[in-house]
């Protein structure tokens, strides 16, 4: 005991006498910037069902960075022209504006729709030929056997086993890959937005189907589609509940957040205010764990009926906490119209990872501890789902790592969301060392960089901030390194 008291003591006198390690408060700002990330972002409608539109005038090297904030590429298109015999697929259609994008560092999104009332067959014909049920029909006034459109019965049993044969193959091919963004549950009803009072009916009276039935055929779908890409973000349009009902708690909604599924409103800036949208309620539901989809109407349709609204169009983002937004026109001419609207939404679409300052030593010796402390936000209107870690890394004059310190006791995914302007400020703190043990780490004075990733210290996610070395690791600063005393 007296030992142990008298090395205290010694320890106390010593601590009184020795320098404190001078720190250094770095600041830091958001510089306005666009960012890249998983799981948020602009989707350039590629195909949006119309294979003209809206990628038609893009030329083929032509991936949307000039459009800031553009993640994604969107390829909407009916099942018949993927797959127009039986096990024959035109795989092409797709991939070939989806390498585009992949090769640019972006991401693609899907949607198999099987009702569309502008072409005849949407579900190809040899799935009827093969015996399906269908009804014919004139658009907005209902079945018609001279009708130019051709819908499945949702539930009919030849068409879900090829639909289940298509989707398979589907899956198989794209399901687990890391460059799909998301995919629709979109096979069931008009443009594959569940709406079943346009081109739906009970296959024996010609009558609306009921909602036990709608349900039941939702169900359906959704089970389907996650059978088929199981470890694949899907969503669902928010019309398959109703497209002009508002509330929280829907059957066909609350069974897809059930799956996994999430949403997706497809129906922002239709019409006028008050009517702008319908649905904000039930993203409530999915935005805290599961990223929100938003497509706004056509651009040009909406504001020829008096519908399109900018502000309402960056509302839309706050009220839904939305982590996409679609580009539903031609690509230059929504970017050169709403240039400033999109730039104000970029701020806040998705998550925005800061870390506003960094308190660390100016000087750390070789193997011995420092404290780093560290202040984060998240500035957008959504979590940042994935997840992630800080790292401090320290590199030479030649861009040669040093070191990696990775903290993996608070991960970003916990950054709280809030108003604009009012994002908290989380202080967490670490412990690291420099070259302990190994590997051989000389003296000299460093850059310093901080990025958010893995828990290994690989950087996943693009910050706001400047001095980025091309890895998503950003310059703040100088830190020194010596020999231990």
């Amino acid at each position: 005991m007296k030992i142990s008291l008298l090395a205290a003591s010694i320890l106390l006198a010593l601590a009184s006498i020795l320098p404190a390690q001078e720190t250094q408060t770095i600041t830091l700002t958001d510089d306005g910037r666009a960012l890249l990330n998983p799981q948020m972002g602009w989707t350039c409608h590629f195909y949006s069902n119309v294979v003209s539109n809206y990628g038609s005038r893009l030329e083929p090297s032509d991936a949307l960075d000039w459009f800031e904030g553009c993640s994604t590429v969107y390829l909407r298109l009916p099942w018949a022209y993927i797959e127009p015999e039986e096990g024959v697929f035109n795989w092409a259609i797709i991939d070939t504006p989806a390498q585009r994008w992949i090769a640019a560092g972006k991401k693609v999104a899907f949607r198999f729709t099987t009702s569309e009332n502008w072409m005849e067959y949407a579900t190809p014909k040899w799935v009827f030929d093969a015996g399906a049920e269908s009804i014919r029909y004139t658009w907005g006034k209902g079945p018609d056997p001279n009708g130019p459109a051709v819908d499945p019965v949702f539930d009919d049993p030849i068409y879900l086993e090829k639909l289940d044969n298509f989707l398979a193959a589907a899956g198989k091919r794209y399901n687990n890959n890391p460059n799909v963004a998301f995919i629709d549950v979109g096979t069931y009803g008009m443009w594959g937005e569940g709406h079943s009072s346009l081109g739906v009916w009970d296959k024996a009276k010609f009558s609306r189907m009921t909602p036990e039935q709608t349900l039941e055929v939702v169900k359906t779908h959704i089970d389907l589609h996650c059978k088929h890409f199981p470890e694949t973000l899907l969503c669902i349009s928010d019309d398959v509940a109703g497209p002009q009902e508002p509330g929280l708690d829907f059957p066909e909604t609350d069974y897809a957040f059930s799956k996994g599924v999430s949403l997706r409103d497809d129906s922002i800036l239709v019409a006028p205010e008050p009517n702008s949208w319908f649905h904000a309620d039930m993203a409530q539901k999915f935005w805290p764990t599961l990223p929100v989809i938003l497509e706004h109407e056509h651009f040009k349709p909406s504001q020829a009926r008096g519908a399109w609204n900018d502000e309402k169009l960056i509302e839309s983002v706050e009220k839904y906490h939305a982590s996409y937004m679609s580009i539903h026109w031609f690509p230059d001419v929504e970017w050169n119209e709403l240039k400033d609207t999109i730039r104000k939404i970029n701020l806040r679409m998705g998550y925005r990872l800061l870390p506003s300052q960094v308190v660390c030593p100016k000087e750390v010796e070789i193997g011995k501890p420092f404290d780093v402390s560290w202040t984060l936000q998240n500035l957008g209107v959504a979590p940042c789902y994935p997840g992630g870690f800080v790292a401090l890394t320290i590199k030479d004059e030649q861009g040669g790592i040093v070191s990696v310190l990775a903290d993996e006791s608070y991960d970003v995914r916990d950054l709280p969301v809030a108003e604009l302007g009012q994002a908290p400020k989380i202080e967490r703190q670490a412990t690291f060392r420099v070259g302990l043990v190994a590997p051989v780490t000389k003296e000299g004075t460093y850059d310093l960089y901080i990025s958010i990733g893995a828990r290994d210290g690989t950087p996943l996610f693009e910050l706001p901030l400047p001095g980025d070395d091309g890895q998503k690791r950003y310059k703040i600063g100088r830190i020194t390194v010596k020999k231990a005393s």
